[in-house]
């Protein structure tokens, strides 16, 4: 049995269930944002043994059949209605978590890309850039701060040409309403309120000039690699996610072998089986590291690039299913 655990109005799953189907997987498709409040979970223990079953509403199943896990976006656990108080509510989630991280730690499974735990160390940028620096990829000068005192020193190191990026990337809420901060590209104005680098730390780099943006995805050991032509749009030059696809093109793109092995040995480093890796390649040929993310998007590597990476996720999970590697 296959398990996928996500939203349920993810695209990704949609484009990766009918290949599952063709290959003849049972699958259920799960959505821990379900419990508790739709949800049920019975971890059981008797005669030195233990059966832990989740029954979804739709359907009942016993978690020592499930041989493999796509953790693609699962929401968190959601608490009744009923349940109004704040404090509660959030009391709940957390033994809700609690009974969840456990169930999938007893679960005779592999996952892709890995549980919660080791999904949350691998997406850390200080920790996926220290092992891909050990690994021989070229990085950038980098400072992750909150001290003022090392903008300007930065910024001359950098010859007036420095961004800042967050730490972590993920979307924020101020006052109800969503955000997520994009590479900026500091001017001297910026220098002269470097005291509001005390509230929140970032990460400072030099501006490294583009060619084109990669974003490389690594599927158990097989390596799919999407060309970005970034530069090509004043407004995604500086950061590809503002989606310019009037003006940016995507294609397909081949790495260096030994850059596409070193691909996948960063994504086996961090207890990953998946991986959605960001490099840029400059005017001069050399493929710099950006970063790592565990569960990155790749929606856009098949359907602009051309790239089988549906096929690729499904082949890993029935692998998995059947006991094998992929």
């Amino acid at each position: 049995m296959i398990l996928v655990l996500s939203d349920r109005r993810d695209d990704a799953v949609e484009m990766v269930l009918p290949k599952l189907a063709a290959r003849g997987a049972p699958v259920t498709w799960w959505d821990p944002g379900e419990f508790p409040a739709g949800s049920t979970l019975t971890a059981a223990f008797a005669d030195g043994a233990h059966r832990i079953v989740l029954d979804t509403g739709s359907e009942r199943l016993d978690l020592s059949e499930v041989r493999a896990v796509w953790r693609r976006r699962p929401n968190p656990p959601e608490p009744a209605a009923a349940v109004t108080d704040p404090s509660h509510r959030r009391h709940v989630v957390w033994q809700a978590e609690f009974l969840l991280d456990g169930a999938w730690e007893l679960a005779p499974a592999r996952w892709l890309p890995s549980r919660r735990e080791v999904e949350r160390r691998a997406h850390n940028k200080i920790i996926h850039m220290a092992r891909a620096a050990e690994l021989g990829f070229r990085i950038p000068e980098t400072v992750y701060t909150n001290d003022p005192a090392e903008l300007v020193p930065a910024y001359e190191r950098a010859g007036g040409e420095l961004i800042a990026k967050q730490i972590n990337s993920d979307e924020f809420t101020v006052d109800g309403a969503g955000h997520r901060a994009y590479t900026t590209v500091l001017t001297r104005r910026h220098l002269t309120s470097r005291h509001r680098l005390r509230y929140e730390p970032v990460i400072l780099q030099p501006y490294v000039r583009k060619a084109v943006e990669l974003r490389v995805i690594v599927v158990g050991g097989r390596v799919f690699t999407a060309e970005i032509d970034s530069q090509a749009s004043r407004t995604a030059r500086d950061d590809w996610r503002h989606y310019d696809d009037d003006r940016v093109s995507y294609r397909a793109h081949r790495l260096p072998d030994g850059l596409g092995r070193r691909c996948v040995e960063l994504v086996a480093s961090l207890g990953l089986t998946y991986g959605a890796v960001d490099l840029i390649l400059t005017p001069e040929g050399e493929y710099v590291f950006l970063e790592i993310n565990p569960n990155g998007a790749w929606g856009f590597v098949e359907e602009q690039a051309g790239l089988p990476v549906s096929d690729a996720i499904a082949d890993w999970l029935v692998a998995a299913e059947n006991g094998k590697e992929s």
